[in-house]
């Protein structure tokens, strides 16, 4: 099994010439930018990725590894369960074993405000043909017969994935470039080559691609990207604490969110822990800017973010992060090749005696490693996928911690945007100008 989180320590394997031109340039190397690529090669496209650092350094190795429909927003629902038929489609092809376990999703209700939450989005699972249900104390007494706490009742699941993000999206990866995906690590795109208002390529640190079509998926970083080009987006990031156990006794196969952590079981025996509690915000320039579009959510939920007064330097929206540039000088994406956050050794160190206090006959819990990354975050909590402004570009990010479940659906439909070809799905949610024409910000359920 690789390293996760993916580092620099990793030395690259994409270290290829660039491609003179072609028909599609992909802007990040994560599981947007990867599946997106690999379905515009499946369409007929020559398509090149070009990552600043290395294939699923970021997010896209630092998530929980949770592939689920359970507690979405109603317009990603049918998205998502494409996805987790793709998800399964894809795991055959790749010579790796990436985990892909079809083991549920259980979000645990310590009261009855808890449960009526749950009540009042399982319309939206029976309306998209989900398994979803509400389970009482005495299943999930068999399903979880060690754990201390003792919820009122659960939201359930029983057809949600798992994987392990940090082998499934470099396999994925490897699917790409055997169809045909040039992909190119530490070469950060600087900015757009544009001619007569048109996308007509790109200008990387080591060179120019000419291409008509460029999908952003930069993740943290894509905000930054289009302001160079004088696009506002109101996108922010915050971040999350993970940790990952040594091998532990079986107390659980589905993963499971409650009261004080979240967790998995992994493929190599341990489990996958995540601190519950507010998000954490490093304030900077954006988090000013963005503030009106991200009302709405700060009234619903005045405690779900945590501020901190700076970011460290080099990241996104730190103070003294450049905001522009010209072709020929360097950017922020080459002072900083992986955004990688540091977690909190106390809050870690209390993550495993949470996990332990939970489930008590598992003794002392040792943790194997433990990592952060900022997850890229909008003012309603779902992402962009659409044209910009700018003719020829198209966007993916935003996911807000949900790119990798659905990452390989929204690759397609990125895909087809770029081609011309319909998405197949109500996007009307996702457009990019809602930020901009009036639409009330208004997050997805409350799950």
């Amino acid at each position: 099994m690789a390293g996760f989180p993916i580092t620099m320590n990793q030395p690259p394997r994409y270290v290829g010439a660039l491609p003179d031109a072609v028909d599609l340039v992909v802007i990040g190397g994560g599981i947007i930018g990867i599946c997106t690529a690999l379905f515009a090669a499946r369409g007929g496209a020559k398509v090149v990725v070009l990552e600043k650092g290395l294939v699923a350094a970021e997010q896209s190795s630092r998530n929980w590894g949770w592939i689920r429909q359970q507690g979405r927003d109603p317009a990603e629902i049918p998205i998502m369960s494409e996805a987790q038929r793709i998800w399964e489609d894809l795991s055959r092809e790749t010579n790796a074993q990436i985990g892909l376990t079809q083991a549920g999703v259980t979000y645990f209700g310590r009261d009855d405000a808890a449960v009526e939450r749950y009540e009042e989005w399982l319309p939206h699972a029976a309306a998209n043909g989900l398994s979803s249900k509400i389970i009482g104390a005495a299943e999930l007494t068999r399903m979880f017969p060690d754990m201390a706490e003792k919820p009122l009742a659960a939201l359930y699941t029983d057809t949600d994935y798992r994987a392990e993000p940090w082998v499934a999206v470099p396999a994925l990866a490897e699917i790409a470039v055997r169809e045909g995906v040039y992909i190119v690590e530490q070469c950060a795109v600087r900015c757009l080559d544009i001619v007569n208002k048109k996308v007509a390529g790109v200008v990387t640190e080591k060179g120019r691609v000419a291409a008509p079509r460029v999908v952003l998926a930069g993740g943290a970083w894509s905000s930054l990207f289009l302001r160079n080009h004088g696009v506002a987006l109101p996108q922010l990031s915050v971040r999350s604490q993970v940790a990952a156990t040594e091998p532990l006794a079986d107390v659980g196969q589905t993963a499971a969110s409650a009261s004080k952590l979240a967790f998995r079981r992994r493929s190599d025996g341990g489990y996958t822990l995540a601190p519950k509690g507010p998000s954490e915000l490093f304030v900077g320039p954006d988090a000013f800017r963005a503030l009106p579009n991200f009302i709405n959510q700060l009234r619903l939920d005045p405690f779900g973010c945590l501020l901190k007064p700076y970011a460290p330097n080099g990241f996104p929206d730190a103070w003294g992060t450049k905001r522009r540039w010209a072709a020929d000088e360097q950017t922020p994406f080459e002072r900083m090749r992986i955004l990688d956050p540091k977690p909190v050794p106390a809050k870690m160190a209390k993550l495993a005696r949470d996990f332990a206090t939970l489930f008590p006959k598992l003794g002392e819990v040792k943790l194997k490693a433990t990592w952060a990354g900022m997850i890229d975050t909008m003012p309603d909590i779902v992402p962009v996928v659409d044209h910009t402004p700018i003719e020829g570009l198209i966007v993916g990010t935003g996911m807000s911690g949900h790119g990798f479940g659905i990452g390989p659906a929204m690759g397609r439909i990125l895909a087809d945007l770029a081609a011309g070809r319909p998405a197949e799905h109500d996007m009307s949610r996702f457009r990019f100008n809602r930020f901009t024409d009036g639409t009330k910000m208004v997050p997805g359920p409350d799950v």
